[in-house]
């Protein structure tokens, strides 16, 4: 198995799945197709901070259930930040550069599972 990283644990993810290192690859492969990401872009330019703040709780779930950890913890920042109405921008960065990463973390993942 891989080093887990902050991006993803590997070994904790692949355990809610019965060890099934295949499945758990295609979970994290499916995981790359959600939609929660754009939903919450949009969202938030529009000012609708309802639709935002269920977005982002749906992901922090996603998240916590493939064991994507940082990108967890910045959800929860940002779930936070939704819901007190204030949105930082450093956070908004932030929690975009962790997605961008997280994504790269899982390709390793799934090359070296799928």
């Amino acid at each position: 198995m891989t080093d887990d990283s902050i991006y993803i644990n590997v070994s904790e993810g692949s355990k809610r799945v019965m060890n099934n290192t295949k499945l758990y690859s295609k979970l994290l492969d499916k995981f790359k197709a959600d939609q929660s990401l754009s939903e919450i872009k949009t969202a938030l330019a529009e000012g609708d901070m309802i639709k935002a703040k269920t977005s982002a709780h749906a992901l922090k779930g996603l998240t916590a259930n493939l064991s994507l950890t940082e990108l967890y913890n910045q959800c929860v920042e940002l779930e936070n930040q939704i819901k007190a109405g204030a949105v930082k921008d450093e956070q908004l960065n932030l929690f975009y550069d962790v997605y961008d990463k997280t994504l790269v973390e899982i390709d390793k993942v799934i090359n070296q599972y799928a």
